[in-house]
């Protein structure tokens, strides 16, 4: 009788508390769909839920925005599991080993939801709040099956910035009745548009990566929980039907078999629903698996079915005619949003103990029988501790093992830098990483040289293995190194009271910080243009020479600021007690040259490129934290650049903003004494020009050929003109200060196809020659056009100078290694 009493007092309690709980409607006063929803409304209904249902319902902060917005998670079970819910979590990492400790008991599945990553896609977030409603619903026996077997965790938005600066655009567009003609204002978003985060970064190309902040906060949490099934949502073209998975083709080799056949079986249940209602969608087209730093793909080489959905509604406002004549309403968007997620739970709530058995499988093969060709990496110490401290911050963020080999050893092993297999010699403080451990999937498909491509029609860049993009001196081995400790990679420690001067090697990133911190604290910083040597020590063009002349103002706070400032960023730092040098110039020499801090502008607005402007942004204000102005080309024409030395313009396409007038403008400045940073499209824009020297080459005279290309080949013809992101050996002159810091060989991702030929009265700095691809695809006419061409030169202009930089070294904030080159465009040069 007593426990007859209690069940019944527990499921009156739950079921009060549910009838008690208003819908997204009820709350928000306001049907979903009918309006876009503030992100401040959507984690207000979150909280709310959660208030109203304590047992059911935690929230998660973990984190805020660039804008101060906050980032939280909702998890989400039964009354039962809810009490247990850290040993689960708990459990689920034993289970695969990133947990030490033995998994106990059952598993439920852990279904990971995550709504608008790009912000001016914004119906998944509205589709989030009726998800969680129904979820909490007593009555609802899908909910209740679904939550008997599943933990299921709602991101409901992981970009609020991006999120409100479309919807409160478009809120202030809108009139009283939605205009559903695509030619209307309100279905017209200005630059930058919402897809992206507050630095104009895209977030759905972050995950691997973790550049920007909101990725910084969510990926830790979500190593946290390791769920076995992630959805991304999204929206693309207004006219698309809506796409789920199974993904197209090119897949990754590591993905298994299990996870492409449970992506098909969620398909049918996707399918299903959406054949009940008589709406259109696709499977199998256009969002293949292959790049690793996608919101599908990160997952998936985590051991989830990683899925995108994607809802046809970019642009779409309200409501939008479409091109068969029909109209699309956001409530039509929500409910299929709504549709795939409670699809997608039905899979996982009747094939859970299935999911959890192979997810467990994925993880113990990764472990003791890594599929990875090469079993071991070991990167050089000596002569890349920078970098290599870099990288191993790197590692340690993901949680990836590694250590140093901690003795001498000869190996055999593929050498990254002779892209060929060598015999080379292990010392005893070089990092070794090997693939014997659980995450060791991801690890390979990011080290490995170069990632097999099935179908060349993908979606994104096709190369990014990190020993390229961090300028690492690596080999891959097959034979299994086990590390004997971790790796601690120091700076040197200087001991000398008031040197003369301090040197610091110019060779990587946290150089250009170090550098950077300097010029904002006053430090007057030299360099040399030429090797010298000094008490037994070789230091090589870029070096740093940092005087106690012309500093003598600071009195006892220059070598305070120095050296704190080079233990916070872990600078070597070698103090010198003279300026006579034993081979080369003194440092009163002409070759030793002063540093002037620069006053950069970067042209931003109307025909830039977000992200490129947007990693130039971020690169100074986050990165290097040095100031700059940016400039707006709906007004650059009537900016005094007199007030500036440095102008950096992104890639894009000017015609339409600069004009004549700003082309002259910018002429005028350079030859008055200014430098010009031209980037990838700007570099086009100037092309031919009166005064800039680079041309294209000139196109050969072929023959004309007929034309036997089948239409339903175009695509795939097409894409032999093209290279979507791959590594190219470039050809580098290091004694040119924009070369300053590397051997003779910079390892660059190109992302597009150039032909631009050789500067005439210029210094081609950086040039790609015969069989330059390293990795990755590039079509055979794109190859043919991309030999002998530039990619890095400066041209002298009156007092000035132009810099050309074909390739971004800046690309999405993870090519490390482009940083320092980008850092001597502004700097040294």
């Amino acid at each position: 009788m007593r426990l007859t009493l209690l069940i019944i007092s527990i499921l009156t309690t739950s079921f009060l508390s549910f009838s008690q709980t208003q819908s997204p409607k009820e709350f928000l006063g306001y049907e979903l769909g009918s309006k876009f929803s503030r992100h401040h409304q959507v984690i207000s209904y979150f909280e709310y839920v959660a208030r109203q249902n304590p047992k059911q319902v935690k929230l998660i902060p973990y984190g805020q925005t660039n804008e101060g917005r906050p980032l939280m998670i909702a998890v989400i079970g039964s009354e039962e599991k809810m009490t247990q819910i850290d040993d689960i979590r708990q459990n689920n990492l034993k289970s695969i080993g990133v947990l030490a400790g033995q998994a106990t008991g059952k598993q439920p599945a852990i279904v990971w939801l995550s709504y608008n990553v790009h912000g001016n896609e914004p119906t998944s977030s509205e589709a989030s709040l009726q998800v969680l409603y129904d979820l909490i619903d007593s009555k609802n026996a899908l909910s209740k099956q679904v939550l008997s077997n599943c933990i299921v965790i709602l991101d409901p938005c992981i970009n609020p910035d991006g999120r409100d600066r479309y919807v409160n655009w478009y809120n202030q567009k809108l009139g009283g009745i939605p205009d559903a003609n695509p030619s209307a204002t309100e279905h017209y978003e200005p630059w930058p548009q919402g897809r992206y985060n507050h630095y104009c970064f895209d977030l759905n190309r972050d995950w691997a990566w973790q550049v920007q902040v909101e990725s910084q906060q969510r990926i830790p949490l979500y190593n946290q929980w390791m769920p076995h099934i992630h959805v991304d949502f999204h929206e693309q073209g207004y006219n698309s039907p809506y796409y789920f998975a199974p993904a197209s083709k090119p897949f990754h080799e590591e993905i298994t078999t299990w996870q492409k056949d449970f992506q098909t079986t969620i398909g049918k249940y996707n399918a299903k629903r959406f054949d009940a209602n008589n709406w259109l969608y696709v499977t199998k087209e256009r969002f293949d698996l292959f790049y690793p730093s996608y919101g599908d793909t990160y997952p998936t080489y985590n051991g989830a079915i990683g899925m995108t959905y994607e809802q046809g509604g970019i642009r779409a406002g309200l409501a939008m005619k479409l091109s068969d004549g029909d109209t699309l309403t956001l409530k039509q968007r929500v409910s299929h949003h709504v549709s795939t997620s409670w699809g997608t739970m039905e899979a996982a709530t009747e094939n859970a103990d299935k999911i959890t058995t192979e997810f467990v499988k994925f993880f113990d093969k990764a472990k003791n029988n890594p599929s990875s060709p090469y079993k071991s990496y070991v990167f050089k110490s000596k002569g890349n501790e920078s970098k290599l401290r870099l990288f191993t911050e790197y590692l340690d963020k993901n949680s990836f093992n590694y250590g140093v080999a901690g003795k001498e050893m000869l190996a055999n092993g593929y050498s990254f830098l002779d892209e060929k297999n060598v015999g080379f010699k292990i010392e005893a403080e070089d990092v070794v990483v090997n693939m014997y451990q659980p995450r060791s999937t991801l690890l390979r498909i990011l080290l490995e040289p170069k990632s097999m491509l099935e179908d060349s029609a993908t979606y994104d860049i096709t190369a990014w293995s990190l020993p390229y993009a961090y300028g690492l001196n690596a080999f891959g081995v097959k034979d299994r190194i086990n590390p004997v400790a971790k790796a601690v990679v120091n700076q040197t420690v200087t001991t000398i009271d008031k040197p003369y001067a301090y040197l610091v090697r110019w060779g990587s990133f946290t150089d250009v910080k170090f550098l950077s911190a300097l010029l904002k604290k006053g430090i007057k910083v030299r360099s040399t243009e030429k090797s010298f040597d000094i008490e037994n020590q070789t230091y090589h063009p870029g070096t740093l020479v940092i005087t106690r002349t012309g500093n003598e103002k600071l009195g006892v706070k220059f070598d305070e600021i120095v050296k704190e400032t080079a233990q916070k960023l872990q600078v070597s730092l070698t103090p010198i007690t003279s300026g006579l040098v034993s081979k080369g110039g003194d440092l009163g020499s002409e070759s030793i040259f002063h540093i002037e801090a620069p006053k950069i502008a970067i042209l931003g607005g109307e025909g830039t490129a977000s992200t490129n402007f947007g990693e130039l942004w971020h690169f100074f204000d986050k990165q290097i934290e040095y100031p700059v102005t940016v400039l707006g080309t709906e007004y650059f024409n009537n900016v005094e650049l007199k007030n500036y030395n440095t102008l950096i313009i992104p890639n894009g396409s000017f015609s339409k903003t600069l004009g004549d007038k700003g082309v002259e403008n910018i002429r005028t400045f350079v030859k008055n004494g200014g430098k010009l940073i031209l980037m990838q499209g700007a570099v086009e824009y100037f092309s031919g020009k009166t005064d800039f020297d680079i041309t294209h080459k000139e196109e050969k005279k072929d023959e004309k050929k007929e034309n036997i290309t089948r239409f339903e080949d175009r695509e795939r013809e097409a894409i032999s003109e093209d290279t979507p992101g791959s590594i190219y050996k470039i050809s580098m002159d290091n004694s040119h200060p924009l070369g300053f810091g590397y051997d003779k060989t910079f390892f660059g991702l190109i992302l597009e196809v150039s032909d631009y030929k050789s500067l005439k009265s210029g210094w081609n700095v950086g040039t790609i020659k015969e069989n330059g691809l390293v990795a990755g695809f590039a079509g055979k006419n794109a190859q043919e056009k991309l030999k002998n061409s530039l990619i890095f030169g400066t041209q002298e202009l009156g007092k000035g100078q132009v810099i050309y930089l074909v390739c971004n070294p800046l690309f999405r904030g993870f090519w490390q290694n482009g940083k320092l080159l980008f850092g001597n465009a502004v700097f040294m040069n």
